[in-house]
């Protein structure tokens, strides 16, 4: 008779996300996991059938923490979304190398499914419907997903923005002069800056 159930899914998911934050993605295998867990490979095959549920129970770990609840209903639509929008950024963001996983995932997700019925009801409220709602929830989603890409991966004050300053200005005038601007921005200035111009496109 096989042994009892002794771990619970949350505690799988922990050991995968240690794993993944502390050895990027491409490091999560079932015997690096297996190896957090104290167990052998063959023995974290009786939770799991393989990685792709792993990475399945990671990002259910991870963005179920995010806040799903009403912002504070006497605020605009907007400061709404833009709450919502930042607890998904702040949430997925304290893990980068989860990005990815998010987005192959995201369907199987209680969590975003969560996240986007709430910031769903926000836009119908504000008179969001059809058509434009989906290409609203859509491009929120988006937005958030890459900017916290970009900001983990190629921030505004790494190597690359100083790389484009000293690019030839007689061949990239644009690219040397918006990168000079750059250095200038913070990572909250940037990405609330990027939603506003989101928003405003939604015209409501």
């Amino acid at each position: 008779m096989p042994r009892p159930r002794s771990l619970t899914p949350d505690q799988l998911a922990s050991a995968a996300l240690a794993v993944i934050d502390r050895a990027g993605l491409a490091g999560l295998s079932m015997r690096a996991v297996a190896q957090e867990l104290g167990m052998s490979t063959m023995g974290l095959y009786r939770y799991v059938r393989d990685r792709e549920e792993l990475e399945r129970l990671v990002v259910e770990l991870v963005l179920s923490a995010v806040d799903t609840e009403p912002p504070a209903p006497g605020a605009s639509w907007r400061e709404q979304v833009e709450v919502l929008v930042r607890r998904l950024r702040d949430t997925v963001g304290a893990h980068p190398e989860v990005v990815p996983l998010t987005i192959a995932h995201r369907h199987h997700s209680l969590g975003v499914l969560r996240w986007a019925e709430t910031v769903l009801a926000v836009l119908t409220e504000a008179g969001v419907e059809g058509e434009r709602r989906v290409i609203a929830l859509r491009g929120l989603l988006s937005y958030a997903i890459g900017a916290i890409q970009l900001e983990h991966l190629g921030a505004l004050s790494g190597p690359g923005t100083t790389a484009i300053t000293e690019l030839s200005p007689a061949e990239f005038p644009h690219m040397t002069e918006t990168a000079r601007d750059a250095r200038n921005i913070g990572a909250d200035q940037e990405f609330l800056g990027g939603l506003a111009v989101l928003l405003d496109g939604l015209g409501v």
